[in-house]
């Protein structure tokens, strides 16, 4: 015995498209970091591993290319990742997620005492993002905690 099918109606009512991958990651941060949706979505640009090494430390910078993975400008709300990020694991998914947050804190007005300072949030989000996954930023990235609390400490 087939079931009858549903009118159109309904089944218009059940076929929803999936959100946005931005909305959907957005929504994360939102309810466990108390970070306010942003006001618009960052623009995502890829660019090769040298470009991004380049924006971050100047041309001739000696830092190898895969070194950088991404990169938040406030200044355009635009998110660099890597030519090679794919977002088909959840360490690459976590990088996004690391770089919204950064998004989010620019389009609330979040001010800090240096840029590092900013970072300590991002950090946060992208190792619980990740052990949503059993992994963590060390198994991940081989980040470790002395590594972070470095990075994330303002040295002026």
């Amino acid at each position: 015995m087939t079931a009858a099918p549903l009118p159109a109606s309904a089944q218009e009512g059940r076929m929803r498209e999936a959100p946005p991958l931005l909305d959907t990651l957005a929504l994360w941060p939102e309810a466990n970091f108390d970070l306010p949706r942003a006001t618009r979505d960052p623009h995502l640009v890829t660019l090769p591993g040298p470009e991004l090494v380049a924006m971050r430390y100047g041309e001739g910078a000696g830092v190898a290319p895969d070194r950088v993975v991404a990169l938040y400008d406030k200044a355009t709300g635009t998110i660099y990742l890597s030519e090679g990020w794919t977002g088909r694991s959840p360490a690459e998914v976590s990088i996004l997620v690391h770089e919204l947050v950064y998004h989010m804190q620019a389009m609330a007005g979040h001010r800090f005492a240096c840029p590092a300072a900013r970072e300590r949030l991002a950090y946060r989000a992208q190792d619980a993002w990740l052990a949503l996954f059993g992994e963590d930023l060390e198994t991940a990235f081989d980040l470790d905690h002395t590594m972070l609390l470095v990075g994330t400490v303002c040295t002026h």
